[in-house]
């Protein structure tokens, strides 16, 4: 296995950003400082800091994206130089903290892949491993390949935990089928996120999946029925419950900015996580691109299945979905950095490390102008996307 294309050590030279706006846990603060020596956040300034300007810019935590197929024409779904290519492309995104999601296939096949991606988490490459499929509904399958769906066997989750070499993050599953709250059981034995989607699950079904350990809303609104009066569904289980984490793809295909509201509103915003579910295209551009065995047409970023139109993914970044929540769904910065960063970093239990400007922690940067546009992004202390400030 090699390692990542262009690696370099971070610089070991201290630097302090000056006059920018910081977002830290406790808020906002303007006019700010912030420390970085070598490739973590320092807690004081070095005297020999070189200076660097940030007036005008935020500065915020590096993205969390715990659901991510791909992007920059590649797949994680592929060989080892297409997962790097599709990593580096949402690394200059803004996303320095990525679980790579795999999509149905044939169980061989998605064993392989978990060795692959296994070897990268083991070298701080990615975060993890998410397998979104097979084990979900044929009446629920969006952009999955019903031919090759089956029932969650926790057996046959047992191959892809042990596959995955202790790098499997999360399962999504529909819990409501044959064998699918034994497999939330095990999952949640083994310490991986069993995640409730892709499902036809009725309100009750849904808590007991909660109830055994459920602990993710695999895209809510999305490949699950909606909410009735009558039958309440697996959206208003998964909103209700404070175990519950709920990913929102902020894309403005996949939500109105309503019910993206309605979210905040009702899980609060420490219970929800953005993610991209990004394919191929993302970062690339309109045309035709395969997910798993399924042709996509992306036709003005919007991606939809060749046969039946379904939604396939999306096409987002992670700096599309920040911009997006502040400027157009009229969320306070503070709560969309939560969603972006701290709240995935926390649910991968990886929060100690990255999720918040905070030191001690990783120097995971992404500079933001006053539009909140992409300047720049530092990963460990080394620069991504150099913004180039003074």
């Amino acid at each position: 296995m090699r390692a990542r294309r262009g690696a370099r050590p971070a610089t070991t030279h201290p630097r302090v950003f000056t006059g920018a706006r910081l977002v830290l846990p406790t808020g906002t603060v303007d006019d700010a400082r912030l420390a970085v020596d070598g490739a973590r956040i320092a807690a004081e300034e070095d005297p020999r800091a070189h200076v660097v300007d940030a007036r005008g810019h935020w500065i915020v935590p590096g993205f969390v994206d715990i659901h991510n197929h791909g992007g920059g024409g590649a797949s994680f779904s592929g060989p080892v130089d297409d997962v790097l290519r599709a990593l580096d492309t949402h690394r200059r995104h803004g996303t320095t903290t990525l679980v790579a999601s795999t999509v149905t296939d044939h169980m061989d096949a998605l064993v392989k892949q978990a060795g692959l991606l296994s070897e990268l988490a083991e070298q701080g490459e990615i975060a993890g491993i998410h397998f979104e499929g097979p084990f979900i509904s044929p009446c629920r399958k969006g952009a999955h390949s019903e031919a090759l769906l089956r029932d969650p066997d926790p057996a046959e989750v047992r191959k892809l935990i042990d596959a995955a070499r202790g790098r499997a993050r999360m399962v999504t599953l529909a819990t409501e089928l044959p064998g699918g709250i034994d497999s939330v059981r095990l999952l949640a034995e083994h310490g991986v996120i069993a995640a409730v989607g892709h499902t036809d699950a009725t309100y009750e079904q849904t808590v007991e999946a909660i109830e055994a350990g459920a602990t993710v809303a695999t895209h809510l609104f999305n490949a699950m029925p909606q909410i009735g009066h009558r039958a309440p569904g697996p959206i208003t289980a998964l909103l209700e419950d404070e175990r519950v984490t709920v990913e929102l793809i902020n894309d403005g295909t996949h939500l109105h900015p309503a019910p993206l509201r309605l979210a905040f509103h009702h899980a609060g915003a420490g219970r929800v996580a953005f993610i991209t579910d990004a394919m191929d295209a993302a970062g690339v551009g309109d045309g035709r691109y395969l997910l798993g065995p399924l042709e996509v047409e992306v036709s003005e970023g919007v991606a939809r299945l060749v046969e039946g139109g379904s939604i396939a993914g999306s096409t987002l970044t992670m700096d599309r979905a920040f911009k997006r929540a502040v400027t157009v769904d009229g969320l306070p910065v503070r709560d969309v950095v939560a969603a972006a960063s701290a709240n995935p970093a926390k649910l991968l239990g990886m929060y100690d490390t990255v999720g918040s400007l905070e030191p001690g922690k990783d120097a995971d940067l992404v500079v933001l102008d006053e539009h909140f546009d992409l300047k720049g992004v530092m990963r460990r202390g080394e620069w991504v996307v150099d913004p180039q400030l003074g």
